[in-house]
């Protein structure tokens, strides 16, 4: 079965004055794009893990542990960690974590959570 994990932000932790964010967004949107995005990889019979962190050392902790506890065909990292420039360590902790815990795994991006599933599914083969 394909494994997919998609890591965030945790919506509450996102700072929605940045301009880099896209207009409206909020906590209950972000929230709402996850929903959508576990259940459409539900829908292509995907085993499918969401790992929301926080922008800082502990959220780096736990997506360590998230990816050393299961074997993950691809890993979506979500826009909020990659677009914000001010989020740039973040995101190259992010990306340094996924490398070193899960070598085999793809990496793809999205834009919103509600892509997720097409972000992954760029990398990986139809089951």
């Amino acid at each position: 079965m394909t494994r997919v994990l998609f890591v965030g932000q945790k919506p509450e932790t996102v700072d929605f004055s940045d301009p880099a964010i896209p207009p409206g967004f909020n906590a209950e949107k972000i929230h709402a794009g996850i929903a959508i995005a576990m259940s459409t990889m539900a829908e292509r019979r995907w085993q499918a893990d969401a790992c929301m962190i926080a922008p800082d050392e502990a959220g780096r902790l736990v997506l360590e542990k998230q990816l050393t506890s299961t074997s993950y065909d691809c890993v979506v990292i979500g826009g909020g960690i990659r677009l914000p420039p001010k989020s740039l360590l973040l995101f190259e902790a992010v990306i340094n974590t996924v490398h070193k815990a899960a070598p085999k795994a793809s990496i793809a991006f999205n834009t919103r959570p509600e892509e997720t599933a097409e972000a992954a599914a760029r990398w990986l083969q139809a089951d």
